[in-house]
């Protein structure tokens, strides 16, 4: 659970970096993302998916 934890909050400043640092490019950024066709959408969140689960694996071995 410590473990979870640690990377759950890892991800959690990655992820808040760019609102930070970016504020005015996140806010036409996000514009831009709402525009996009749900399955592009899909398309790019299963990639990522797959990104990470290959991650996962090689952090494993």
């Amino acid at each position: 659970m410590e473990f979870f934890l640690c990377v759950l909050g890892m991800v959690m400043i990655i992820e808040g970096l760019p609102y930070f640092a970016f504020p005015e490019r996140m806010k036409f950024w996000l514009q831009k993302i709402f525009e996009m066709p749900n399955e592009t959408l899909r398309k790019f969140g299963f990639i990522i998916i797959l990104i990470g689960l290959f991650l996962v694996y090689l952090g494993k071995s």
